[in-house]
């Protein structure tokens, strides 16, 4: 008789459509586990293009932002786990992000996903902190969850998501958090996106207009991140929507 397998240790269960719901609340509980364990609730999320090569000028300057906000949080003492640069994990921007943060001696977070021409998780993102996700919505859920600021760089469909996501939440109020937005790169998101167009067509209210920050300036992103993180985060840690 062959010897019988614990149903969490059977592949062919733990993989199947039945077992999806494991699969789904593996991918909360693994995950919180390690942000417990490492102390980190609150992060400063960067999005934008994998494409974007490292000599390009907006991975310079993600870089730059993802070092300097590392700079100051890790100078804000009993504090100094707070507001963690966090990335999607992958290459371009990405990259330059958790660089960025490494380079400054702080920790910080890669959250990738699983797709069919996979990237393999940037070299700069600290071991224990590199996740890798097989459902866009448990990643989605981890990157907002945390989030207390979130920049974002030029980008295709992903950091459209992404963006858009994040917006939906703070427009609808189901993120009752107060969460600055700043959209880096003035030139690009003015072509790309008319969110002027959007409210004269009355598809959005003029306020909505005002949900992002545009800049090409990493002193003017610092600024208005930093200025937002230590009036409406700085005494309310942990994550939240």
């Amino acid at each position: 008789m062959a010897k019988s397998v614990k149903a969490y240790r059977d592949p062919k269960f733990i993989n199947s459509k039945e077992a999806r719901a494991l699969r789904i609340l593996a991918e909360y509980l693994e995950p919180k586990s390690r942000l417990d364990a490492a102390g980190i609730a609150d992060t400063i999320v960067f999005f934008g293009s994998a494409r974007l090569k490292e000599d390009s000028p907006h991975s310079k300057a993600a870089h730059d932002l993802a070092f300097r906000l590392t700079k100051w949080s890790m100078g804000l003492g009993e504090n100094a786990r707070r507001f963690v640069v966090c990335s999607g994990g992958g290459p371009g921007i990405m990259e330059a992000a958790n660089r960025g943060a490494s380079e400054a001696g702080g920790m910080n977070i890669g959250m990738s996903i699983a797709l069919p021409r996979e990237e393999a998780p940037n070299p700069y993102i600290t071991r224990e902190l590199a996740f890798h996700f097989h459902y866009f919505f448990m990643r989605k859920f981890w990157l907002a969850y945390m989030a207390k600021a979130v920049i974002v760089f030029p980008g295709g469909f992903g950091t459209f998501d992404e963006l858009f996501e994040v917006l939906t939440l703070v427009q609808t109020k189901k993120m009752t958090k107060p969460m600055p937005i700043v959209l880096f790169g003035k030139d690009y998101w003015n072509e790309v996106v008319n969110f002027d167009a959007l409210a004269r067509h009355g598809t959005i209210s003029p306020a909505d207009v005002d949900l992002v920050h545009r800049t090409d300036s990493v002193d003017d992103a610092y600024e208005y991140v930093v200025r937002h993180l230590a009036q409406e985060a700085l005494d309310n840690p942990g994550a939240k929507l």
